[in-house]
């Protein structure tokens, strides 16, 4: 069956597909027939240079372009793993993923090229580093020029093919990051029964408010590309920016964390009546729960019909879906189940718990078609968060007597701050390198701004001290900036179970009195 976007390119060849208009004034756009050719060629680039299809993998990395837009539907179409890489992170944070994924080839913006120049010393498996967008370093080749000369023909790959996979690093409780692989991208029945509930129409302009590395955001314009709608790309979010382009394109959805959202709606009156946002149909709210102040701000800045809320994660994708009708009537809540999406809560004996109310918690289990395959490398850690067939990420929730979800908290420790996944092991695990630290502890306390901040409890080996400053530049040097303490106090031991497990709820209990959801 042929690509979607081989067929758009023929359906809708003068439909522009994707537009990338910065705050410079410049403007580049791509029609589906152009993105077509642009994505063939990179394809037949690559198969050059030995890229196997079902079977090879490429990291990319860079903001929010048109080269990336490239390259997801050049590895869709090849039938590889695409692996996105977070440009935030630190040096080694990115060497770790690049290495443990086995990606053969690099393909990364300019910008960001400087970062693998530092690292290529630890990345013996990739043959090939591919810069796009600028100035290529010594030892890297220029994607762009190779791309020009390249032959626009359909790649030729075997019949039986499947759709390129994906594999997001989502960090981990044992201080790794695990590489979540889906294979063949999300179910398509599963998708589109999403897209329907939800009201997509292929004239729909979607814009993605938040870097295409992540899930959500990235995830989102798969789905818009895949019914021909038009992409808005907003290369490094500012908030009266997105608003620019809202009116000026019409935009009518995205997907967005809290955080940028909050920018907008802070914004001073006068600059928000600059903006006309009355196309705006559907704001996907994600990646960290809104907070119903948030709602409020929202719906008295922009169509109150417009805002829906899913709940879901990079490995069990999209669970649960909250209406706008119900957004006032339900704070709190993510909703009802997603189609095709079974929900299970199980408490710490393993009974289903049936109950409804917040008394009534448990454990979140999920099954549906489109739940990941497996975490690269690390099968033993999938098979953990299994029960019966379901899968969980470890968040703990109630349902109320008309079934909708609530989350309530997270079982494994896990920080959403603006958006962005945190798990305190990665933290931990560098500061413990420390000489004058014995033992730490983090986890998230509540922000206005951000949702939650990373907050350190450190434990100074005896007979020496640090101060708060010297133990946020240690993190520095070690963590991508999001990951690094904001706070940190100091305690002569960490409260343990008998067995010795520390009791981080005794630790966050301080921050978050007072607060109904603990997330």
């Amino acid at each position: 069956m042929a690509d979607f976007l081989t067929a758009y390119s023929l359906t809708q060849p003068d439909k522009p597909a994707v537009i990338d208009d910065r705050p410079d004034g410049t403007v580049r756009q791509l029609s589906y027939a152009e993105l077509n050719a642009r994505a063939n060629q990179l394809a037949n680039v690559l198969l050059e240079m030995g890229a196997r299809p079902g079977d090879s993998k490429v990291v990319w990395c860079g903001q929010n372009s048109i080269g990336l837009v490239v390259m997801i539907n050049a590895a869709r179409k090849l039938g590889i793993t695409a692996v996105p890489l977070n440009y935030r992170l630190s040096d080694e944070e990115a060497a770790y993923v690049t290495d443990h994924s086995d990606a053969t080839i690099v393909y990364v913006d300019a910008e960001f090229a400087p970062m693998f120049t530092r690292i290529k010393g630890e990345l013996p498996k990739v043959e090939h580093y591919l810069v796009f967008d600028g100035d290529v370093p010594d030892g890297m080749a220029d994607i762009d020029a190779l791309i020009e000369a390249a032959s626009a023909d359909e790649p030729r790959i075997p019949e039986a093919t499947e759709p390129g996979s994906t594999m997001i690093y989502t960090s981990g409780t044992t201080g790794k990051p695990k590489g979540a692989l889906r294979r063949g991208g999300a179910n398509p029945s599963q998708g589109l029964a999403l897209m329907q509930h939800i009201g997509y129409v292929p004239d729909d302009i979607y814009i993605p408010t938040g870097p295409l590395y992540h899930s959500g955001p990235g995830g989102f314009m798969g789905m818009a590309l895949s019914l021909g709608q038009t992409i808005v790309l907003q290369r490094k979010f500012n908030p009266e920016d997105w608003l620019r382009l809202i009116d000026k394109y019409r935009v009518t959805s995205t997907f967005s964390a809290p955080t940028p959202i909050r920018m907008v709606c802070n914004l001073p009156a006068e600059v928000k009546a600059k903006y006309d946002v009355s196309s705006m149909k559907r704001m996907i709210a994600n990646a960290a729960p809104w907070s119903f102040a948030l709602k409020q701000m929202y719906v008295r800045d922009l169509p109150a019909d417009s805002l829906w809320e899913v709940y879901g994660s990079t490995e069990l994708g999209v669970n649960c879906v909250l209406r706008p009708e119900d957004q006032m009537r339900k704070p709190g809540s993510c909703g009802q189940p997603a189609p095709m999406v079974e929900i299970k809560l199980f408490d710490d004996a393993g009974n289903e718990v049936t109950g409804v109310g917040p008394e009534n918690t448990g454990e979140l289990y999920v099954k549906s078609p489109s739940v990941f395959a497996d975490y690269y490398k690390q099968h033993d850690k999938f098979l953990a968060d299994q029960r019966d067939g379901y899968q969980t990420v470890g968040d703990i929730a109630y349902r109320d007597d008309e079934g909708y979800i609530y989350i309530c908290d997270r079982k494994k420790d896990m920080i959403i701050s603006g958006g962005m996944n945190i798990y305190p092991a990665e933290i931990e695990a560098a500061l413990e390198h420390h000489a004058d630290v014995i033992e730490v502890a983090v986890f998230g306390v509540p922000s206005e701004e951000w949702g939650e901040t990373v907050h350190a409890v450190v434990v100074c080996r005896e007979g020496t001290s640090l101060s708060e400053d010297e133990v946020i530049a240690f993190a520095r040097d070690h963590l991508a900036n999001y990951k690094i303490p904001r706070s940190v106090t100091f305690a002569p031991e960490l409260p343990k179970t008998g067995s010795g497990k520390v009791l981080k709820r005794e630790l966050r209990a301080p921050f978050w009195a007072g607060r109904t959801s603990q997330v």
